[in-house]
């Protein structure tokens, strides 16, 4: 297997999804070269590569996520440690638009989520089947149900920053 071929292949996709599931580049980055390491420890088939580097990726962010719980239980019970740092300069309509979405995602199951970024990067419906653990036939009915929590949500979003107004 040409894994330099691999990576140059698969990263981007990769590194775009981890991106829109965090929202840290540097994490997804991380994460995402994290996976290729472990591919090298393993043998399997090609066209099995990209289902799994993915199904890696998000054991590697719930695992990243579940220190991150534990550091904040921490932090919280020694607050003096907690130090606050400046947001770095950003372009804040993107950032608002950004932060929109994100907020949006999080309030959909996270199978929903996982279903609509897999879908964003190009899976196919196998591929997001093999992923998620469902039949592939039912994976266009679960991704148009996912689409429509994904717009309610962003929908009430919106209706909440109009009220505002």
């Amino acid at each position: 297997m040409d894994y330099d071929a691999l990576f140059h292949r698969l990263y981007p996709s990769l590194f775009r999804y981890l991106n829109r599931l965090m929202g840290d580049p540097d994490a997804a980055d991380d994460i995402a070269q994290e996976s290729f390491v472990r591919l090298l420890r393993q043998t399997i088939p090609e066209d099995e590569v990209r289902p799994w580097l993915f199904t890696v990726a998000v054991n590697l962010v719930r695992d990243r996520a579940r220190k991150s719980e534990r550091r904040q239980r921490l932090l919280v019970s020694a607050p003096s440690l907690v130090s606050v740092a400046a947001p770095a300069d950003v372009q804040v309509e993107q950032a608002e638009r950004i932060a929109e979405v994100r907020a949006a995602l999080e309030r959909i199951p996270p199978r929903d989520r996982q279903l609509l970024l897999m879908r964003e990067e190009g899976f196919k419906y196998e591929e997001i089947a093999r992923v998620v653990g469902v039949a592939p036939a039912s994976v266009g009915t679960l991704i148009a149900r996912a689409l429509k929590r994904f717009t309610e949500a962003y929908s009430v979003r919106e209706e909440a920053d109009e009220s505002r107004s």
